[in-house]
């Protein structure tokens, strides 16, 4: 039996150094397509098969399912719990991938997309994309894009239902000054939930007031100091709906540094129940949206597709549900 190729005799046939040789097998910038091709064609002719990405250039499959996320936060950690326990026994792989630094840049996932498909990954689940409209060597399927369903397999879940859950949970406790903490402006769940907030107002006849309405953009300092503007007022919310849990959070730091009482001067409520929100004290009201689950129905969507399957709906909307908890009473 002969010697089993190195990428050092790789390196040699073709004329070029070690470290081109893994940037071509890997797919990575900085190597012109002619030296690709002739990388690949020494790798093909000695059977180098020391790498993944050479190994995928031979049987055309590497096992390994991409998660792309803008960036490494609770919601998306949920989401890659819920994609592990639905690739356990299917054979595949999990790789995690950060599109980009601050997580906000748009086009993001077309970079990403370029690096990691053909060599490195089978298949693509999106994070949060700030497009859909993406092309890729692989399937791809989309978790809670921006901008809605488009060409891509999606999969959400009914931010407009669960804003309105909250927004009528905190009229039927009694309130009826109620501040909203919004989130990111160009991530469409995020308009929903301001639309599914301003709706359950107005089914109760209650005015909406600009004033009481501020963008956190999900982040938990824009947050803390918005609920200060918000509870500095002379006629202060008695109730606050934040439009992630981070962001409640923040409102209930605030609400302590403030030395307003929960829930018996202020009631709070969140969206998502990641999990420091039952680990809280007091533990957080919120609406919980089903994020693990985003993340199996999105695999399970995207192995199909990899099969060759035609799915039964390429749209996939998932129902969210109140959870009241201690930081939600009626006002004084």
């Amino acid at each position: 039996m002969g010697r089993r190729a190195t990428i050092n005799d790789v390196a040699a046939a073709a004329g070029v150094s070690v470290s081109t040789v893994s940037k071509a097998v890997h797919g990575r910038y900085g190597v012109s397509p002619d030296t690709i091709r002739r990388v690949m064609d020494v790798v093909e002719r000695l059977g180098y098969q020391s790498s993944l990405g050479a190994s995928s250039m031979r049987a055309h499959r590497t096992g390994v399912i991409g998660v792309l996320v803008p960036a490494f936060e609770p919601f998306s950690a949920e989401i890659l719990k819920g994609v592990g326990a639905a690739v356990r026994g299917t054979g595949f792989d999990l790789m995690a991938y950060a599109g980009s630094q601050d997580g906000t840049g748009e086009g993001w996932e077309r970079r990403s997309v370029s690096r990691l498909s053909g060599t490195l990954i089978d298949g693509v689940i999106m994070v949060t994309p700030t497009v859909v409209n993406v092309a890729g060597e692989v399937p791809i399927v989309a978790i809670d894009p921006h901008t809605g369903p488009a060409d891509l397999p999606t999969v959400e879940s009914d931010s407009f239902h669960g804003a309105q859950l909250a927004t009528r949970y905190l009229i039927e406790l009694g309130h009826s000054r109620i501040g909203f903490i919004a989130g990111r402006p160009d991530l469409r769940s995020s308009v929903l939930r301001d639309a599914g907030y301003r709706s359950a107002l107005l089914e109760a006849g209650i005015r909406f007031e600009p004033g009481l309405v501020g963008v956190g953009r999900y982040e938990e300092d824009a947050s803390r100091q918005l609920a200060h503007e918000l509870l500095s007022q002379v006629e202060r919310p008695t109730a606050i709906f934040a439009a992630n849990d981070l962001s409640a959070i923040a409102v209930l730091g605030a609400a302590h540094e403030l030395g307003i009482r929960v829930p018996d001067e202020l009631s709070v409520i969140g969206f998502d129940d990641i999990p420091e929100a039952s680990r809280h004290v007091p533990a957080l009201s919120t609406v919980r949206q089903p994020m693990q689950r985003l993340g199996e129905v999105a695999t399970r969507l995207l192995i199909g597709l990899m099969n060759g399957e035609t799915p039964e709906q390429t749209h996939v909307r998932l129902p969210t549900r109140l959870v009241p908890r201690a930081t939600t009473a009626p006002p004084l």
